[in-house]
């Protein structure tokens, strides 16, 4: 049997294959395609009985109906959230989802530091200079993050790794979410009010998955509590972030800094080259123009120790579903015999 998948990066290819041919030799092929899931493209996917999904597909009712029609009954998404699956529609076509629930936290929480401190001290605007032999200091101040707040918004895995890694420079640490992580207080973080969270903390880094309670969680509300001074980091989901509020805090010239590796609107840009073209997307390009803000393509989770664990249970979900077996990667389970 061919299985395919989609939105396979080129760095992500060699790993994905691998582990493929580790647990099915002889018995399934693996195609891989660079190309996106969506209305367009769900014809190409016709035969295959098993797809592999990445998380800048579309697997919206229509797709998802495209895609039983053509024979396809299990989707592997290779990504830890699923807010691009309508899982009430897989549920009903009687599909089989699954995803990955967790890789390398450490892969997102370093990202995370590596955008803080970046924007903190001008990384970016300084290695521009210096490639053209300025070498002026001006305008690339920034300040030590010893001493100051950490406010970590959602301590799961991955929060809890930036936690931690926050403790070593020595921040005081807030944290915000529906339940305390232990090792988080035995860092001696501080569980508080989200609005205390914002108010308070020098640095904010957000780690909470995107639901329909946390969609717009940083609103144009929580931006005006926040310091004139701070940095806003998003390496989670870009609906966490009202960019429209994100925008107008920034234009008042509020905010030491931004790090963006994820943004609402990212879906049909980000992973592909648009260098060429217009950027019609305006909001998209406003950010681009502050230059305290960065953004990067949603490459926090891209090391080569996460994408090998999401190939690795990637393959374990597609093993579970011929086998028959469901497990705590199932979002969506088949129908009872």
């Amino acid at each position: 049997m061919e299985i395919v998948a989609y939105g396979v990066l080129a760095d992500e290819r060699p790993l994905l294959q691998d582990a493929f041919d580790q647990a099915f030799a002889g018995r399934h092929e693996l195609r891989c395609l660079g190309l996106f899931l969506n209305r367009d493209t769900a014809p190409t996917a016709a035969g295959h009985e098993v797809v592999l999904s990445s998380v800048n597909d579309t697997l919206d009712a229509a797709v998802l109906r495209a895609l039983a029609k053509g024979g396809t009954r299990m989707i592997a998404q290779r990504a830890t959230g699923y807010n691009n699956i309508d899982l009430t529609a897989a549920k009903e076509l009687g599909m089989t989802v699954a995803r990955v629930s967790s890789y390398s936290p450490y892969s997102v929480a370093e990202f995370a530091w590596a955008l803080a401190l970046a924007v903190d001290r001008r990384i970016v605007r300084a290695a521009h200079r210096t490639r053209e032999f300025d070498f002026r200091l001006d305008g690339l101040m920034g300040r030590d993050l010893h001493g100051r707040t950490a406010g970590v918004v959602g301590t799961g895995k991955i929060g809890a790794v930036f936690a931690r890694i926050a403790h070593g420079f020595g921040m005081r640490l807030l944290g915000w979410d529906v339940a305390e992580n232990p090792d988080c207080l035995a860092l001696g973080m501080q569980y508080v009010e989200r609005e205390r969270l914002f108010a308070e903390a020098d640095l904010v880094s957000l780690h909470v998955p995107l639901l329909p309670d946390t969609h717009h969680l940083v609103d144009a509300r929580v931006l005006a509590l926040m310091k004139d001074d701070a940095i806003l980091v998003n390496s989670s989901r870009g609906g966490l972030v009202d960019t429209d509020a994100l925008l107008e805090t920034l234009r008042a010239g509020r905010l030491a800094g931004v790090g963006l590796d994820v943004y609402e609107e990212e879906a049909g840009v980000f992973f592909l080259d648009k260098s060429l073209e217009v950027m019609t997307d305006e909001r998209l390009a406003r950010l681009m123009t502050f230059n305290n803000v960065l953004v990067t393509s949603h490459q926090a989770y891209f090391t080569r120790d996460a994408v090998g664990q999401i190939a690795a249970t990637t393959v374990a979900n597609v093993e579970d579903y011929f086998a028959g077996r469901t497990g705590d990667n199932t979002l969506v389970r088949p129908p009872a015999a």
